[in-house]
């Protein structure tokens, strides 16, 4: 596989907005780079691609299937492992979403509740306190359970409300 110029800085630029949104470098790189190639690759072709560390390939491919993002798959005639990105956008969003909900929004969760709890049984906890705490927990709660329900729609009709955009609001009355 050859990079061209526009692969190379969609690659790098993969790269840069992972980081923004607290993913690593070359986890987003490598992520991008099986998203736009043709075939599986194997992890010596990523590292020749990317020239990043083997051993760095190796550990963000874990993460990559972890997060479902990537799947191992063989190829006839070769022993090597390969793998390939899922090539659409709504499953990589829907991937990438679930995995953030898990690692910051469920322990958040938790969090608020065990705070709410114990700041209404300590006598030095501010009233106001309290109210505003329950009230982030009721939120958040909300904000889930919406997510929840979100997700179990077809795919279909989650990208019609979202070509929607504002005029949703004529529906619900806003």
């Amino acid at each position: 596989m050859k990079l061209s110029a526009p692969m190379q800085r969609f690659v790098l630029h993969w790269g840069e907005m992972g980081a923004r949104w607290g993913v690593n470098r070359s986890i987003a790189q490598i992520h991008a780079l099986l998203y736009l190639a043709e075939a599986p690759l194997h992890a010596e072709e990523i590292t020749e691609l990317l020239q990043i560390a083997r051993s760095n390939v190796s550990n963000s491919l874990k993460e990559l299937q972890a997060l479902g993002l990537v799947r191992r798959e063989h190829v006839l005639g070769d022993r090597r492992d390969h793998f390939s990105a899922t090539h659409e956008p709504w499953d990589m969003l829907m991937a990438i979403a679930e995995a953030r909900k898990q690692r910051e929004i469920d322990p958040m969760i938790e969090i608020l509740r065990e705070c709410a709890e114990a700041a209404e049984q300590d006598p030095d906890t501010p009233r106001l306190a309290v109210e505003r705490l329950r009230r982030m927990e009721g939120f958040v709660g909300n904000l889930t359970g919406w997510y929840a329900q979100i997700r179990k729609l077809p795919q279909g009709t989650l990208l019609k409300l979202m070509q929607m955009g504002s005029r949703i609001a004529r529906f619900v009355g806003g």
